[in-house]
């Protein structure tokens, strides 16, 4: 069975021939959805692929309307081989039904791993570079000290509110949450006394 996927990024924008181009070519069932490439939620997306079984297809009008990046792509759609679904994307010709497109499709998960792995060395490389210089990778702490000292002070408070906290030490809520795991609740627990033995 063949199953439509059309997506819009705005309301403003119609699906019009998205939904005549899938109909034409054999969709029996067509999921339409309005939404950004970028937004992670998509209920219809969900649906179509909630409602495939093995041997279906999934057929979009191009392939920015299934994926924002190749990485997310390529995940979607080796999900769906997992599954003993095909894939095809009418305006690349993409079809990994056929051996052609599998492979199409196989290189397109090649060069996507060639790219990390240069994104990877290169990473490695300039971290290696700077500790010889002497300098540290990573991210600079967020708190010092005394700002750990003050924070945990203020926790020790209930009336103080953790946003009223976090404002206070100028990061964010969660930020403080990385450095006190568990909060004002874990604190108390630190600071309970032991149980005197007999």
């Amino acid at each position: 069975m063949l199953i439509g996927y059309a997506r819009v990024s705005t309301q403003e924008q119609t699906s019009c021939s998205q939904l005549d181009t899938l109909g034409a070519a054999g969709c029996e069932r067509i999921f339409e959805e309005k939404a950004s490439g970028a937004q992670r939620d998509r209920p219809q997306l969900k649906a179509a692929l909630a409602f495939m079984r093995a041997g279906d297809t999934l057929v979009v009008w191009k392939l920015d309307r299934l994926a924002r990046s190749l990485k997310q792509l390529i995940v979607t759609v080796e999900d769906l081989e997992a599954r003993k679904i095909g894939f095809r994307s009418l305006t690349e010709s993409l079809d990994t039904t056929t051996s052609s497109g599998r492979l199409v499709f196989h290189l397109f998960a090649s060069l996507a791993e060639f790219e990390r792995s240069i994104i990877r060395e290169r990473t490695i490389s300039g971290l290696n570079a700077a500790r010889a210089r002497g300098c540290l990778g990573g991210r600079p702490r967020s708190l010092g000290e005394s700002d750990l000292a003050a924070g945990r002070a203020l926790l020790a408070d209930p009336a103080i509110p953790v946003a009223e906290i976090a404002r206070r030490l100028n990061i964010d809520q969660s930020t403080l949450y990385r450095y006190f795991p568990g909060g004002r609740s874990a604190l108390q627990l630190q600071e309970q006394p032991e149980p005197l033995r007999a």
